[in-house]
């Protein structure tokens, strides 16, 4: 007699079945893991490697918008998530959802999916115009629920592996993975090491749950997506806890990942890894009016509307979002805005127009830097406490998040931090290597060091 499946399965139980059923059928392939790895490195590392993307976002992430992004230092971008059937069924649908051009490089195309055959035919159509053909595992959303994709297959392992494998085995571009994490830190490694196993060549790990769908409620777990990237091979990405591009280097630091994407923070400051920040992450001191403000990032975003059709739901979206500290000045600008059925660039523009003109701007800023002129003999004293023969500077007493560049010649350059702060070497524009100084807290210590010497720095 066969006994039914049980119908809630221990994660645990099923992910260890499925990582050795694929070590006994691909041990004598183990070679072939080994040159898959090697490509996916070779891969990701021809492309630049990319640390700031941004990330798929439901009607979000389409053409204009990533290249307004690429501008302000996006290096990387995902397409908003695409649904597998509707797209192999419906001409209309894929020439709507999908479009592209030469400057959109590198890109992810990511496709929703549950049937392998329906998401090959889907990826065979995108990858002469992408670099990555992602599978999306981590849509917590009602409507993934209901169709059975996203973070839902997280109660379906072998579909999972399926789909990973019909891809890893048919494409001519590599497959990446979006996931989110289990509850259990070890559900959660078993999980990716599965997809590595199956034939994926980049893991980006949002550091939620399935469960934990607001961002401002929860907060990342930067501890697991690091554990992920310490057990698995192949390139991972974070995703989570980015408020500006200072997250994203120390999301880099915490975690080691190769990468960050963005989404909630792009979407209101397009201009964000470009290192600007709206009033509400711009309150510490150092930072001051950038010269850019949102009203002009919509201007840019509608002209590339313009040379790069979308849906106006789209548009309309991206505006809202871009224009919401406006709005919560102006409110019956926003009224106008929510009350125009059928929307028009005329329209668009006459709205920032009307804004700028009732005053009130609301800038984007950016950190305040500070030069300091060339170090002399008589500003520094010899300490040889640190490495080797070293000068070093206590003079200097930035304010909070500034920075002071000191122009360093005929040395070599090193870095030290105490207390929270950060000294890292660097080189000016001139390529003429200089200490870059960063007082990040209250601390007793601080000061630029040099080693003496001669030769490069």
């Amino acid at each position: 007699m066969t006994q039914n499946p049980d119908p809630n399965p221990d994660p645990s139980q099923v992910l260890d079945d499925l990582l050795s059923s694929e070590q006994q059928q691909q041990q004598p392939e183990s070679l072939s893991i080994d040159t898959r790895v090697e490509q996916a490195w070779a891969h990701w590392k021809k492309l630049g490697r990319p640390k700031y993307i941004v990330a798929p976002m439901v009607d979000n992430s389409e053409l204009p918008f990533r290249l307004l992004c690429q501008k302000y230092g996006a290096q990387a971008a995902y397409t908003p998530m695409l649904h597998s059937r509707v797209f192999t069924e419906t001409e209309k649908y894929r020439n709507q959802e999908f479009t592209t051009c030469k400057e959109d490089r590198p890109l992810f195309v990511q496709f929703c999916a549950n049937d392998p055959d329906t998401l090959l035919e889907a990826a065979k159509r995108v990858q002469p115009y992408c670099d990555y053909v992602d599978i999306n595992l981590g849509c917590p959303q009602r409507i993934a629920k209901r169709g059975n994709y996203g973070a839902f297959l997280m109660d379906n392992l072998p579909l999972v592996k399926s789909l990973v494998k019909k891809l890893a085995q048919n494409l001519t571009v590599p497959v990446s993975c979006k996931i989110r994490i289990f509850p259990n830190l070890q559900d959660t490694l078993n999980y990716a090491k599965m997809l590595e196993e199956a034939g994926c060549s980049l893991l980006a790990v949002h550091g939620r749950t399935r469960d934990e769908k607001d961002g401002k409620k929860f907060r990342a777990d930067w501890g697991a997506i690091k554990e992920v990237r310490e057990a698995l091979r192949i390139p991972v990405l974070a995703n989570g806890n980015v408020r500006c591009v200072e997250d994203v280097d120390e999301c880099i630091r915490e975690t080691g990942v190769e990468g960050v994407l963005s989404a909630e923070t792009l979407l209101e400051n397009p201009a964000a890894f470009a290192g600007f920040r709206t009033a509400e992450w711009a309150k510490e001191e150092g930072y001051v009016d950038g010269g850019l403000d949102q009203g002009d990032l919509v201007v840019e975003y509608l002209k590339l509307c313009e040379k790069h059709p979308v849906p106006w739901r789209m548009i309309r979206s991206h505006v809202h979002k871009m224009l919401g500290d406006w709005f919560r000045v102006h409110p019956q600008v926003r009224e106008e805005f929510n009350a125009q059925n059928i929307l028009t660039f005329e329209f668009l523009y006459g709205l920032v127009d009307q804004l700028k003109e009732l005053g009130g701007r609301v800038p984007l800023y950016k950190k305040r830097k500070i030069d300091t002129p060339q170090l002399h003999s008589s500003q520094v004293g010899l300490n040889r406490s640190l490495m080797g023969s070293v000068t070093t500077s206590n003079f200097l007493n930035p304010q909070l998040g500034a920075e002071i560049r000191v122009p360093v010649k005929n040395t070599h350059v090193y870095a030290f931090a105490e207390h929270g702060n950060e000294l890292r070497s660097s080189k000016d524009v001139k390529g003429n290597p200089t200490a870059v100084y960063r007082r990040m807290g209250q601390g007793s210590s601080y000061g630029v060091g040099v080693k003496l010497g001669f030769g490069k720095s």
